[in-house]
């Protein structure tokens, strides 16, 4: 049995939709990150980096987005969650890379500036500038998806499930962008994909509201 350990709300959430789109038996954890759950010796026997997501097959252990959910689209080639046209699987990679080292990166300067300066002055304007930097990266990805449709070739994928990770964040309590005033194409998709039983179940069990 395949196990996921995830965070509500975390990038995680990218990989849960992934497997339950995927159709086969997973098993999930829970983990609390505000409790410190990411830190306890029986998590960091599993990933000793200490972040979700993790997923587990008996003694095998695969971490990162990215590969996790490349590897579950192709382990799970019934489901189509992963082009088959070779220049589509490059736009997909090229979506995958696109939000892991651009987005992510800059949310996490948001969330946790202590990770990037030992100078507590320094971190409101860490903060400050990863705020507007993550903004200036969700209106390059607002234009991307102006034409409509999902992401890669107008077919569902994997792709779309890590978008929604970044818009979840962006509509949330840590920055609260208007998303529909500022980002419709994204809100449009975000709401297209609430529209599948997959994200529903996936929101219901992480305790997330879905787009509206």
């Amino acid at each position: 049995m395949t196990t996921l350990y995830y965070a509500p709300g975390a990038c995680s959430l990218a990989a849960h939709i992934a497997l339950e789109e995927a159709g086969a038996p997973y098993d999930t954890v829970r983990l609390d990150l505000a409790a410190g759950d990411q830190r306890a010796p029986e998590y960091l026997a599993i990933n000793e980096r200490g972040r979700v997501p993790a997923l587990v097959a008996g003694d095998w252990v695969l971490t990162e987005n990215s590969a996790i959910l490349r590897h579950v689209a192709r382990a799970h080639p019934e489901a189509k969650l992963w082009p088959e046209d070779p220049r589509a699987q490059a736009v997909a990679d090229e979506w995958l890379c696109w939000l892991s080292i651009n987005h992510h990166p800059a949310y996490a300067h948001i969330r946790r500036p202590e990770r990037y300066s030992d100078d507590e002055a320094a971190l409101p304007g860490i903060r400050a500038k990863a705020a507007d930097t993550f903004g200036d990266l969700c209106t390059m990805t607002e234009v991307r998806l102006s034409n409509g449709g999902w992401a890669v070739q107008d077919r569902y994928s994997v792709v779309d499930a890590y978008l929604m990770v970044f818009w979840v964040w962006a509509r949330g309590p840590t920055l609260r962008f208007d998303m529909s005033a500022r980002f419709p194409s994204w809100t449009a998709h975000a709401r297209t994909m609430a529209e599948r039983s997959a994200v529903q179940a996936v929101f219901a069990r992480e305790g997330l509201p879905l787009p509206a």
